[in-house]
């Protein structure tokens, strides 16, 4: 995949929780940030499990999150999962992994296992530009559908996915093994 470059005229809404976030602080709505979309490499690994760590605190379950660095290096060597990340200012500010799957209904699935874009950087249309990279990918592979998860009670997740035409289905649950 080719790096995509998007400008975004930021849309920054201050509050009490974007305390800490110093890259988005004091920018004004007429200002402008280099958005680069790419496939990720090795180099970004520490980012992306950095954003995995924020997501999981974010849905209060950082206690399940144990894969390791080490993990995701071997795994990411191996071909297991994929990735595509934004940076603004040459931070990794946001990123989708994802990998091959198989529908018996429908053929070649792209799965989505995460997409988070840090903080300081949400509503900025960061994660917009990350999904459409993401389906663009997913047609590239000539898939049938795309695939992934939303925690019922993300409103925001929700309303986004609802946006982009994505199907919630409510009448599968989720079951595992964890070993």
């Amino acid at each position: 995949m080719e790096m995509l470059k998007n400008f975004v005229r930021l849309r920054w809404h201050k509050s009490k929780s974007d305390a800490g976030q110093p890259k988005a602080e004091g920018m004004k709505k007429s200002d402008k940030m280099t958005i680069n979309i790419r496939k990720a490499t090795k180099k970004d690994l520490p980012a992306i499990h950095a954003l995995v760590r924020e997501l999981a605190v974010f849905e209060e379950s950082e206690a399940a999150f144990v894969a390791s660095i080490e993990e995701y290096a071997r795994d990411f060597e191996e071909g297991i999962f994929e990735s595509q990340v934004a940076e603004a200012g040459g931070e990794v500010v946001g990123m989708t992994l994802y990998y091959m799957t198989f529908s018996t209904w429908k053929g070649k699935m792209l799965y989505l296992e995460d997409f988070v874009v840090k903080e300081g950087f949400r509503e900025l249309g960061i994660g917009q530009l990350l999904f459409d990279a993401f389906l663009k990918t997913a047609r590239e592979k000539d898939c049938k559908l795309a695939k992934w998860q939303v925690l019922d009670w993300n409103e925001t997740a929700l309303k986004f996915y609802k946006k982009n035409k994505a199907i919630v289905e409510k009448d599968w649950w989720n079951v595992k093994i964890i070993f």
